[in-house]
């Protein structure tokens, strides 16, 4: 697109752009169709996800990095986990494990592994359940969703690490959804997770069980739930509504799946909207979860209450020559993710919003078994400083460091970063993972 005359309107560019952007989704779809990968249709189940991926053109569409490998693990806690690798040559590295957010996959890490494999780390980036080439989950709305919950997500990340010949890895790092899976698995089983880094997604503690209530200590007051604040921010003019409440619901995945603008443009904008270039992103704390400070945040968290997902961001399609001057996503990085998600579709990725996020009673009992517990291994965060992600949760940020922590070493915002930190600054977010897991895990990494 180098070299084309800007438009005169977002509006104007989009619709330059989704014509052939929708036709680069119907041929990228027809192929894997036509080699008998036919699209998900929400209700068939696992017998989907589990086809023939081994027949698929090669993870990455080309563009991953020489060094990285892509492979399947089998019988990993009822999974195939599909995984990229770098630093895999020498078996005696310790290991690291990756894990990303939403909407996002294994591939989001390409930037930082082959670093990361250089300081003599095996580096290991799963897809997670539900997404990408991880096969083995139900793909419809209607599954039970007991396998997407936190404590078995854990499992998923253990039965990795134990099916890969190591008893331990010297750091797990999670991004965005990755984060709260992350952050369990150093706070459930630190003998295996021996340090744990947090990105955009900071981790407020594990909720506290009633204390003392026999003896007349008031019973704690329940945290509001995402119903609640829905309520509060459909009053709002305009109406607005939190972006997890939509994520949880069955028209989520078709939205964006066929978004207006296409597959592709969906997830441009997308990314674009979330990023440090975009300038409307200047985070700060907020003062409370109520809906005047809620919605003080761009609509791709707190949203128009009558928009979905894909008319949401659709405005924030950058311009052709924007696009060209994106140097840390390209557009043939953006056609993996489409690509991947035209096969899959969305039910499964958005499946953690209903059961690891929010107020889901199941999963509160859960956690509450390890209600007092805090991360006793040692933890650092890294965000974007355009990130909202980091005050999305009012709060969350203090109390992982003052609280649910205990052995913080870093927090850090990286300039010129946004939601995509570890793809938009990779330089710097290497620097300071390799810094954190050389200075806090100085052992071998226990492999068998």
């Amino acid at each position: 697109m180098p070299g084309e005359a800007k438009p005169n309107s977002v509006t104007e560019n989009t619709a330059s752009l989704a014509f052939d952007l929708s036709r680069r989704d119907f041929v990228a779809t027809a192929s894997v169709a036509a080699s008998g990968f036919a699209l998900a249709q929400g209700s068939t189940g696992a017998a989907t996800v589990g086809t023939d991926i081994a027949n698929l053109p090669p993870y990455g569409n080309g563009t991953l990095p020489p060094g990285i490998r892509s492979r399947s693990i089998a019988n990993v806690n009822g999974l195939t986990v599909h995984i990229l690798e770098a630093g895999y040559e020498s078996p005696s590295r310790p290991a690291v494990l990756l894990l990303h957010g939403f909407p996002e996959l294994a591939y989001s890490w390409r930037k930082v592994m082959l670093p990361l494999a250089a300081a003599e780390y095996h580096v290991i980036a799963p897809d997670q359940r539900g997404y990408g080439r991880t096969i083995g989950w139900d793909d419809s709305y209607d599954a039970d969703p007991d396998p997407f919950r936190i404590l078995n997500m854990v499992r998923d990340a253990m039965g990795l690490v134990f099916a890969l010949g190591y008893r331990e890895v010297a750091g797990v790092v999670g991004h965005d959804a990755g984060s709260p899976v992350a952050a369990w698995s150093a706070l459930i089983r630190p003998d295996v997770f021996r340090s744990v880094t947090m990105m955009s997604s900071p981790f407020a503690g594990v909720p506290s069980l009633p204390f003392n209530t026999a003896n007349g200590a008031p019973p704690p007051r329940p945290a509001q739930t995402d119903d609640e604040l829905d309520a509060e921010l459909a009053k709002l003019g305009p109406p607005r509504k939190y972006y997890q409440n939509y994520q949880r619901t069955r028209g989520a995945n078709h939205d964006m799946l066929h978004a207006p603008q296409g597959l592709h443009a969906f997830f441009r904008a997308y990314y674009h909207y979330k990023s440090a270039d975009w300038k409307g992103n200047k985070p700060h704390p907020l003062k409370a979860r109520t809906a005047a400070e809620m919605a003080k945040i761009p609509t791709y968290y707190v949203m128009e209450r009558d928009k979905g997902m894909a008319a949401t961001v659709a405005p924030f399609m950058p311009t052709a020559a924007e696009i060209a001057q994106c140097k840390w996503l390209t557009e043939a990085e953006v056609e993996v993710y489409a690509t991947e998600y035209a096969r899959t579709q969305f039910t499964g990725a958005l499946q953690g919003y209903r059961v690891r996020r929010g107020s889901d009673p199941k999963s509160i009992a859960e956690m509450h078994t390890f209600s007092g517990r805090t991360i006793d291994v040692p933890s650092m965060f890294i965000g974007g400083k355009s990130d909202w992600g980091v005050y999305q949760t009012p709060g969350a940020a203090e109390s992982m460091q003052k609280t649910a922590c205990t052995r913080m070493v870093g927090f850090h915002l990286v300039d010129g970063a946004g939601h995509w930190v570890q793809q938009e600054q990779p330089g710097k977010v290497t620097e300071l993972l390799t810094k954190f897991l050389q200075e806090q895990s100085p052992h071998d990494g226990h492999k068998r």
